[in-house]
Parts: C-alpha cells; sequence; structure tokens
C-alpha cells in the first residue's frame, strides 16, 4: 500500500509539473513527442466530436471521455476482480497476520506467497493511474489549447472557464470518494494499510475538488463523467453473478 501511495503522489507531481508548461499556442503535431501523440490527437478529436455534435463542445467532451473510459476497460476489469480476489482472501491474510504478529517481515513474506498462490497483485491498482494520468495532462493541455472551446459553452459553464458555482468540482469530488471506497472496500492487509486508505480517500477527493476549482470547467466535467463511469462498471463488475 506504501508503494502504490508513493506512485499515486508522484503521479499527482508529475500531472502537476507538466500541467505547469507552456500551454500557448494551438496544437501542433511537430512539436515534439507531447503534442504528437498524446495532445495533437485528442484536440482533434474533440473536434471532430463536436462537428457531429451540431459544434457542442460539452457532448464532444462526454463522448471523448467515455472513449477513453472503454479504451482502459481492460485494465479496470483486470483491477477491480483483484480488489475481489483480495477481498475473499481477507480471512486468510488475518490468519497470517495473527500467527506472525511479532514477525512482521515473515508476515509479509507470507502474505506474498499467499498473492502468489492465488494469482493476485496488489498493485494492479497502480497500472490504470499509470496510463491515464498521461491522458488527463495531455487533455488538459487539449482543452487549454484549443481556441473553440474556450468560446463555447455548456448548460450553465463557460468551457474554457472556472465552473461560477463550483458545481461540477463538488460533484467530481463526491464522486471521486465514492469510486475511491468502492475501489478500496476491505482490501487493506494491514491496520497500517487501512488507515492510508482512509487517508487516500479523504485527500484524493479534496485534491480534486481543489484542482477543479481552478482548472477549466471542461476538465471537471471529463472528472464527473468518468467518474461515473467507473462507478456504474465497478457495480457491475462486483455484482455480476
Amino acid at each position: 500500500m506504501r508503494k502504490r501511495s508513493f506512485v499515486f503522489f508522484l503521479l499527482i507531481g508529475f500531472m502537476l509539473i507538466t500541467s505547469g508548461c507552456s500551454t500557448r499556442g494551438v496544437p501542433d503535431p511537430n512539436n515534439g513527442i507531447w503534442d504528437r501523440y498524446f495532445v495533437y490527437p485528442l484536440s482533434e478529436t474533440l473536434d471532430f466530436f463536436a462537428k457531429l455534435l451540431f459544434n457542442n463542445y460539452g457532448l464532444s467532451i462526454i463522448v471523448v471521455t467515455i472513449i477513453i473510459r472503454f479504451l482502459v476497460l481492460p485494465l479496470m476489469i483486470t483491477q477491480i476482480k483483484s480488489q475481489k480476489k483480495m477481498q475473499e482472501l481477507q480471512p486468510e491474510i488475518a490468519k497470517i497476520r495473527e500467527k506472525y504478529k511479532n514477525n512482521p517481515q515473515k508476515m509479509q513474506e507470507e502474505t506474498m506467497k499467499l498473492f502468489q498462490k492465488h494469482n493476485v497483485n496488489p498493485l494492479s491498482g497502480c497500472l490504470p493511474i499509470l496510463i491515464q494520468m498521461p491522458i488527463l495532462v495531455a487533455f488538459y493541455h487539449a482543452i487549454m489549447r484549443n481556441p473553440d472551446i474556450a468560446k463555447h459553452g455548456f448548460l450553465w459553464l463557460q468551457l474554457g472557464e472556472k465552473d461560477p458555482y463550483f458545481i461540477l468540482p463538488i460533484l467530481a469530488a463526491v464522486l471521486t470518494y465514492i469510486q475511491t471506497v468502492m475501489m478500496n472496500t476491505n482490501v487493506a492487509t494491514t491496520p497500517q494499510a487501512a488507515q492510508q486508505q482512509k487517508i487516500m480517500s479523504i485527500m484524493m477527493p479534496l485534491m480534486i475538488l481543489f484542482i477543479g476549482t481552478t482548472l477549466p470547467s471542461a476538465l471537471a466535467l471529463y472528472w464527473v463523467v468518468g467518474n461515473i463511469f467507473t462507478i456504474l462498471q465497478t457495480k457491475l463488475i462486483t455484482y455480476k453473478k
């Protein structure tokens, strides 16, 4: 769990650093690898769907978000199934914890053997984050550097500006909390890990709320739609008989 937390905060740092890079000028495929393979394709995709959807960039963001979620769906399914297996292993993990409570190193070794025996990877949740973080940063750049998005509105929003009523950032934070709780239910292997999970379930929504209130509402719209998709897919996979 410590490694997973470290990876998460490392990626958040990467997002903040990358987001601080220049956002001037329209995305240019000749302007390096970042623009060519990340920002420019997303910006063009947003333009493409906006044209199909009566020049509505809000609907375009929703469609592109769903497409992105479907692309990473296999990874998310693997993660959720791994989380379910960890829930099923909790009784055996508790026995190991009790048996080797005075020998933390042996406890860790036996726990890892149990994971290997049942083909469970406790760090499986890092992979979707690793993949989604560059996409999120690229999406931010595509929105900030696409001159057409800033000119368009959606519902009560001006997509290139902050949500004036903070509705989307608050909704994104609430949905992030629900998603985090759903993904982390009964998967902690130690009391320390359980405590870290509780801290993460609070810090992540707060982080989303803070970023959502400072960045364009188009990005908050992406978070809200993405979180709804993830919550629904988690419920579907978790409760599928």
